[in-house]
C-alpha cells in the first residue's frame, strides 16, 4: 500500500523511460529480460554508469514500466554491492517520441479539416446555373425557351440577368420586346392555375364541411347512446366505477360534440355571409354602379396613355441627347444643319407632348374626382330613399287610421319631391371646391410664403424636400393635386429649352388681386 512513486511531468506522446539504480554489474539482455514483461522494446540505451533509457513500441506500455520504480534488483544469489540495487523508472523526454507525436497530431488535423470540408460541401446549397452571354444565336434559343412552360421558369432568370447586365441597346431593342411580349404570355395561363387551385380549395373545403357533418352526426348518436345509458332502468344495473366512467366518458363527448357543431357553425355563417355579400350587389343603384365602372375603365385608360406618352417623352429625351453629341463631334455642314433642324422640330415636338401630357393629368385628376363625388352622392340617396321610404310608410299608415283622404296624400308625396330637391341642391353646394381640412389650409400657408419669397418659382421636387422638413408623411403628388386645384393662387409655367426644359410653380394671388 505504498503511494506511486514520484514522477516528473510526462511529455505527449511519451515513449521512453528512464531507469536508475540498476546493479553495476547488469548487462542489456538482463535489463531486457526484466522490462520486455511491459510490451514491446525497440531500443535500448545503457550508460556506463548504473542507468539506461529503455523505448517501448506503444505509449501505454510506459505506464506498465512506472510500476516497477521501488522494486530492488539482484543478479543471481549474490550478496555483492554490485550486484543488486533499487530500480527508480521516470518518464525520459525523446526527440523521437516528440517528433512522431507531432506527425500524428498533424495527421489527426488533416482528417478533421477534411471531414469538416466534406460536412461543407454536403450542407452547401448547390450553386445557380452559369448563365451565358448574350449573343444573337442565345436569343433566338431563348425566345423558343420563353414559349415552353416547362422551360419558363429558367428562361426568364436568363432573361432578368441579360437585361441588369445591360444588353438592351437600340440594335437588341426589338428581340428583348418579342421576349418579354412572350413572358407577359404566360399571365393568362398562371392565372387559368390560380383559378383551377381555387376551385380545388373550394372542392377540399366543401368535402371537409361533408366529412365534419358525418362526424358530428356520430358524436350526437354516441351522446344519445351515453344519455340512454345513465337513465333509470339502465343505470341502476351498473356499478359504482362503471358509473364514473360513463359520466366521464358523457362529459367528453358531449365537450367534442359542441367544439365541432361550433366550428361547423362557424363555416356555414361564412358562407351565409358570402352569400349576403352576393345578394348585396342587386340593388336599385345599379345604374350608379355602372356609370362608377365606366369612370374607372375611363380613368384607367387615360392612365395607360399617360404612361405610354411619358416613355415617348423619355424616348425622345434620349434621341435629342445622342443628337447632341453627335453634333459636337460634327463641323458645321450642310448635315449638321438639318440635324439642328432635326433638334428644333424635336424640341417643338417635346413641348407639345409635355402640354400635352399636362392636360392628361388634369383630365385624369377630374375623373378621379368625378368618381368620388359619384360614390358620394350614391351613398347619400341611398340613405334618403331609406329615410324617404320609411316616413311614406309611417305616413300612409296614420292616414288610414285618422281617414284621410288621397289630397293628403298626394301633400305628402310633393313634401317627399321638395326634400330630395333640397337635398340635391346641398349636395351641389357642397361640391363646389373648397379646402377640405384645416391640414390643407396650413399647406395652403406654408406653400404660398415659400413661393413668395421664390419669385422665379420653384419644381415640384424642391417644394416637396422643404415640406418633407415640416411632415414626412406627405407626399409629392399631394402638393401638387392641392397646387392645380387652386389656380388663382398658383400657376405653372416652363423654362429652358430640350433636355433642361423644367416645370416650376409660382404665386400668383397677388396678381389675381391687381386684376380685380
Amino acid at each position: 500500500d505504498l503511494p506511486p512513486p514520484s514522477t516528473r511531468e510526462r511529455p505527449p506522446g511519451c515513449k521512453t523511460v528512464f531507469v536508475g539504480g540498476l546493479p553495476e554489474n547488469a548487462t542489456e539482455e538482463i535489463i531486457q529480460e526484466v522490462f520486455e514483461q511491459c510490451g514491446d522494446i525497440t531500443a535500448i540505451r545503457k550508460s556506463k554508469k548504473n542507468f539506461c533509457h529503455i523505448r517501448f513500441a506503444e505509449e501505454f506500455m510506459v505506464d506498465k514500466a512506472i510500476y516497477l520504480s521501488g522494486y530492488r534488483m539482484r543478479l543471481g544469489s549474490s550478496t555483492d554491492k554490485k550486484d543488486s540495487g533499487r530500480l527508480h523508472v521516470d518518464f525520459a523526454q525523446a526527440r523521437d517520441d516528440f517528433y512522431e507525436w507531432e506527425c500524428k497530431q498533424r495527421m489527426l488535423a488533416r482528417e478533421e479539416r477534411h471531414r469538416r470540408k466534406m460536412e461543407e460541401d454536403r450542407l452547401r446549397p448547390p450553386s445557380p446555373p452559369a448563365i451565358m452571354h448574350y449573343s444573337e444565336h442565345e436569343a433566338a434559343l431563348l425566345a423558343e425557351k420563353l414559349k415552353d412552360d416547362s422551360k419558363f421558369s429558367e428562361a426568364i432568370t436568363v432573361l432578368l440577368t441579360w437585361i441588369e447586365r445591360g444588353e438592351v441597346n437600340r440594335r437588341s431593342a426589338n428581340q428583348f420586346y418579342s421576349m418579354v411580349q412572350s413572358a407577359n404570355s404566360h399571365v393568362r395561363r398562371l392565372m387559368n392555375e390560380k383559378a383551377a387551385h381555387e376551385q380545388e380549395m373550394e372542392q377540399a373545403k366543401e368535402s371537409f364541411k361533408n366529412a365534419l357533418t358525418g362526424i358530428l352526426t356520430q358524436f350526437e348518436q354516441i351522446v344519445a347512446v351515453f344519455n340512454a345509458s345513465t337513465r333509470q332502468k339502465a343505470w341502476d344495473h351498473f356499478s359504482k366505477a362503471q358509473r364514473k366512467n360513463i359520466d366521464i366518458w358523457r362529459k367528453h363527448s358531449e365537450e367534442l360534440r359542441n367544439a365541432h357543431s361550433e366550428q361547423l357553425m362557424g363555416i356555414r355563417r361564412e358562407e351565409e355571409m358570402e352569400m349576403s355579400d352576393d345578394d348585396s350587389g342587386d340593388n336599385p343603384s345599379k345604374k350608379l354602379r355602372v356609370d362608377d365602372s365606366a369612370l374607372a375603365a375611363q380613368a384607367y385608360a387615360l392612365k395607360e396613355e399617360n404612361d405610354s406618352l411619358r416613355w415617348q417623352l423619355d424616348a425622345y429625351r434620349n434621341e435629342v441627347e445622342l443628337l447632341k453629341q453627335e453634333k459636337g463631334q460634327l463641323f458645321r455642314t450642310e448635315e449638321s444643319l438639318t440635324k439642328d433642324q432635326q433638334l428644333q422640330f424635336l424640341q417643338q415636338t417635346m413641348q407639345g407632348m409635355q402640354q400635352q401630357l399636362l392636360s392628361i393629368q388634369e383630365e385624369l385628376n377630374n375623373k378621379k374626382s368625378e368618381l368620388e363625388q359619384a360614390k358620394e352622392e350614391q351613398t347619400h340617396t341611398q340613405a334618403m330613399l331609406k329615410v324617404l321610404q320609411e316616413q311614406l310608410k309611417s305616413a300612409k299608415e296614420l292616414a288610414e287610421i285618422n281617414g284621410h283622404d288621397e289630397s293628403q296624400a298626394n301633400e305628402i308625396n310633393v313634401l317627399t319631391v321638395a326634400l330630395v330637391n333640397q337635398d340635391r341642391e346641398k349636395n351641389s353646394e357642397k361640391r363646389s371646391p373648397g379646402l377640405k381640412s384645416e391640414k390643407e389650409a396650413l399647406l395652403i400657408g406654408i406653400i404660398s410664403t415659400f413661393l413668395h419669397v421664390h419669385p422665379f418659382g420653384a419644381n415640384i421636387e424642391y417644394l416637396w424636400s422643404y415640406m418633407q422638413q415640416l411632415d414626412s408623411r406627405i407626399s409629392a403628388n399631394e402638393i401638387e393635386m392641392l397646387l392645380m386645384r387652386l389656380p388663382r393662387m398658383f400657376k405653372q409655367e416652363f423654362t429652358g429649352v430640350g433636355a433642361t426644359l423644367e416645370k416650376r410653380w409660382k404665386f400668383c394671388a397677388f396678381e389675381g388681386i391687381k386684376t380685380i
